[in-house]
């Protein structure tokens, strides 16, 4: 049974995992203080068994210091330990990427937020009102999630930027721009196309160069199924009490929204060259992670590539999570603290919230507390 082959790796991952304690993004490493994990490896370790989860990789940074441990199995067949820097799909944790493109574009003066979508991806339909930059980063833009569901989560085929955006051009708008909050990877496909008339480059070659060689991310990339990707995770889902591979799909139909593959420690780097004002102004980082309003001044619990969770004093602190077949993500930036975390699994399953509070609680001491 896959879960006994798992088990051997899992206690060995526990014992020979990653330790590093760096600036993030550095290439030297200086001694810093890492505060006592051992209750979180336990926690980690009694999910995975629970929860039968293949592989793991979680890592946070604190101040100067970095930590990432990987755990399991990253190739099941294979029995190939998952490392701290295998490979693993990123999901909707790009949405956070892709926001922070656009607004590079806005502080440059090469893309207008608040100008109708047409101006930059004049394929896309015009609908009875005026869709924007500023009200798709939010999720208020009225454009729908995936509306067949059996047939748009399910595309093995490569697609174009414009061919993602003609799956649903035709679409009506589920409410009128900046009345309703509806969650839409579709929108920030949008995003996507628009960054790409905005800039002259195609999507991944603006993100490569402007956003990921920036930041220090260099094993992120577009998750090409064609390409040889160092230290690649398989995907696997759950059948009942089965172990499964993941279903093949392309995510090239979901590009800005959720079509990257990546590292723990590249998402901790992200976030570190986001907080260390690398990619956007100091004022636009703050913009960013307010929560955005309807017209009407109803808070979303959305900000611009950012979710704002419904934890009792929050402060500032926003997270960002992805799921897609092969794959769950999850990161938390909490700039007050000095606290960020990742986590990267190989199994489609909704289930590490265990290991993150725990993990947040070692960190801070402070215990986060969903409002009711």
């Amino acid at each position: 049974m896959p879960v006994e082959l798992r088990r051997p790796l899992l206690r060995s991952s526990l014992i020979a995992c990653l330790l590093t304690a760096a600036r993030p993004g550095a290439a030297g490493a200086e001694p810093c203080a890492v505060p006592d994990t051992t209750h979180v490896i336990r926690v980690v370790s009694e999910v995975m068994a629970r929860e039968r989860i293949p592989g793991l990789v979680v890592g946070f940074t604190l101040d100067s210091c970095t930590w990432v441990r990987a755990f399991g199995t990253a190739d099941v067949e294979n029995g190939t330990p998952m490392a701290p820097n295998s490979s693993i799909r990123l999901a909707s944790v790009q949405k956070t990427m892709t926001a922070v493109a656009v607004l590079q574009l806005a502080e440059r003066g090469k893309l207008d937020l608040d100008a109708p979508i047409q101006r930059y991806v004049p394929y896309f339909p015009r609908k009875p009102w005026p869709v924007t930059a500023r009200l798709l980063l939010s999720h208020l833009g009225g454009i729908p999630h995936y509306v067949n569901r059996d047939v748009e989560q399910h595309i093995r085929e490569h697609r174009s930027t414009r061919q993602a955006i003609d799956i649903f051009a035709g679409f009506d708008l589920l409410a009128e721009p900046g009345t309703r909050y509806s969650y839409s990877s579709y929108g920030y496909n949008l995003l996507g196309a628009a960054i790409e008339a905005a800039s002259g480059l195609s999507y991944a070659e603006y993100m490569r160069s402007h956003v990921w060689v920036p930041a220090g991310m260099l094993d992120t990339r577009m998750d090409d199924p064609l390409e040889i990707v160092p230290r690649r995770s398989r995907g696997y889902q759950l059948a009942g009490d089965t172990l499964k591979n993941s279903e093949f799909i392309d995510v090239s139909s979901r590009f800005a929204a959720g079509g990257t593959r990546g590292t723990v420690p590249d998402l901790l780097r992200f976030m570190a060259a986001l907080d260390g004002g690398r990619l956007l102004r100091d004022s636009t980082r703050a913009r960013m992670t307010r929560p955005a309003h309807t017209r009407d001044g109803r808070a979303v619990p959305y900000a611009m590539g950012w979710q704002i969770p419904p934890f009792r004093d929050r402060g500032s602190l926003v997270t960002n999570d992805g799921g897609q077949q092969e794959t769950r993500t999850f990161i938390l930036d909490d700039p007050e603290h000095h606290v960020r975390i990742a986590l990267a699994m190989n199994l489609e399953a909704d289930v590490y919230g265990p290991i993150v509070l725990e993990l947040y609680r070692a960190l801070t001491g402070r215990t986060l507390v969903v409002e009711r």
